[in-house]
């Protein structure tokens, strides 16, 4: 199998999106609907890449970010939003992001 990738968003219709091209390509892959969602599934099963989410409910993106730092997580994380903006990536950035994508995704 693939290498385990995890995708947290509160959209399904994001989440579904990214899962068929990822299966497609031969990853496997977690979903999380939430930031607090995603933090557990990241313990419990330590992901090779994770595709994060900037605005969510409950906890945001950059929230998520923060922790998985504080946690030691090194999987690469790449932020995607609907809500980009210059101020938002970098802040992404210095929070560790690998790269940030805004939506949507093509």
């Amino acid at each position: 199998m693939g290498a385990h990738v995890l995708i947290i968003d509160d959209e399904a219709g994001v989440r579904d999106a990214l899962r068929m091209v990822l299966e497609y390509e031969g990853y496997e892959v977690a979903e999380a609907a939430s930031g607090p969602e995603g933090l557990e599934r990241v313990r419990a099963a330590s992901p090779d890449l994770i595709f994060l989410d900037v605005k969510m409910p409950r906890m945001d993106g950059l929230e998520v970010l923060r922790r998985l730092g504080e946690d030691g997580v090194t999987a690469p994380v790449i932020v995607i939003s609907g809500h980009g903006n210059i101020a938002t990536a970098v802040e992404a950035t210095k929070l560790g992001a690998f790269d940030f994508i805004e939506k949507p995704l093509g």
